[in-house]
């Protein structure tokens, strides 16, 4: 393992250890809390520019394998771990945390106080931090991070979304016979916006009788309004994403466009924000989000507590009540987790019911959304 040195933007300095890529990386630093899935978390495309730090103490256990992908690459910053276990233990695992890193220019530190960081990190927020292996001195670190862009100066979406469109053919895994489930027979047709979409997400709508078009983030909203109108796509789902939502503009303006032809929309994290800022109603910024996959939420019609996979530091105002039915009430916080517009066509979740890591106690929202296009 190589030394690596950390520094925060509110001073704090502090070294380790590197079991990851031998680089030197900037970006905002936040904490998860699930007890398991870190390979999901990783190759999440929501956390593009952002260093992890995992509150489960002992992780690279399971090692890595190319079906718990999330998608095609890993895209986070950096991995942050209270202990790294470079010996792994799992049938399914094809190689070791370590080496799926370097092969992914992803820096990794352990033989650090996690708890520290995670205690400081909800005491102050998230932040920008530098990591590198390759330079030790303090004020040389505080001077390339100052330089450095901050998170919500960077479009990401750029970066991790498709630059084709494809039809995704998968349904969701089968852990008793180890693959995925093929396409069911299609009861309705999407077009799937791509900021970020994790391929679980996919996976419960196809599962839920959706044949899914994933198209990339250059979408024009004319083209899918004459799909619509010609019956080729019966409605269209907005995908979850990295970095501030307020960046998006010809996103949004696109997005106003099928709100105001009243298409059928389902959006997901960045795709709740999306729509809630298109409707007029912008974002804000919590002190240090919700990342993991033990957050309650209480479903408002059913009255039952959902525990679900929470991954977003953006969040919609409570004003969008005045155009929207309040659907979920994250229970930590009480902010706002689900909304059901009163245009009737158009209803977002902030959490995410597909898991990957995580419980699944919200599948059934993928189901909600067929029964939106078969109305």
């Amino acid at each position: 393992m190589r030394d690596v040195w950390i520094y925060l933007e509110n001073g704090t300095y502090l070294s380790a250890k590197s079991f990851g890529a031998d680089t030197t990386a900037v970006g905002e630093i936040v904490f998860n809390t699930s007890m398991s899935g870190y390979q999901e978390i990783i190759t999440d495309p929501s956390y593009a520019g952002q260093f992890v730090t995992f509150t489960m103490p002992e992780i690279g256990n399971v090692g890595v394998n190319e079906e718990d992908m999330e998608s095609t690459s890993a895209h986070c910053k950096g991995i942050i771990v209270r202990q790294y276990q470079k010996e792994y233990s799992n049938f399914r695992a094809e190689e070791a945390l370590h080496t799926f890193l370097e092969k992914h220019g992803i820096i990794g530190i352990c033989d650090i106080d996690t708890r520290f960081i995670t205690k400081m990190l909800r005491t102050e927020g998230a932040m920008m931090m530098i990591a590198s292996t390759q330079v030790s001195d303090k004020e040389e670190l505080k001077q390339l991070l100052e330089k450095s862009p901050r998170i919500e100066e960077i479009n990401y979406i750029e970066e991790v979304s498709t630059k084709t469109s494809y039809v995704h053919r998968n349904g969701i895994y089968d852990p008793f016979n180890f693959r995925y489930n093929d396409a069911p027979a299609p009861k309705a047709r999407i077009a799937a916006i791509d900021f970020g979409v994790k391929r679980n997400i996919l996976n419960e709508l196809t599962e839920a009788g959706l044949e899914v078009e994933v198209l990339p983030n250059t979408f024009n909203a004319d083209e899918l309004i004459a799909r619509y109108d010609a019956k080729e796509i019966d409605g269209v789902f907005l995908s979850n994403g990295p970095g501030d939502p307020l960046v998006l503009k010809k996103e949004q303006e696109e997005i106003k466009k099928l709100i105001e032809r009243k298409i059928p929309l389902f959006g997901i994290c960045l795709g709740h924000q999306l729509l809630s800022i298109a409707h007029g109603y912008d974002t804000h910024k919590l002190k240090f989000g919700h990342h993991g996959g033990n957050h309650p939420v209480k479903n408002v019609k059913t009255g039952m507590v959902e525990i679900t996979a929470q991954n977003h530091n953006y969040n919609v105002p409570e004003s969008v009540r005045e155009i929207a039915e309040v659907t979920h009430i994250n229970l930590f916080d009480n902010t706002i987790e689900g909304l059901r517009y009163n245009s009737g066509h158009v209803f977002s979740v902030q959490h995410h019911p597909e898991s990957s890591p995580g419980p699944k106690e919200s599948r059934y929202i993928f189901s909600e959304f067929l029964q939106l296009l078969q109305r």
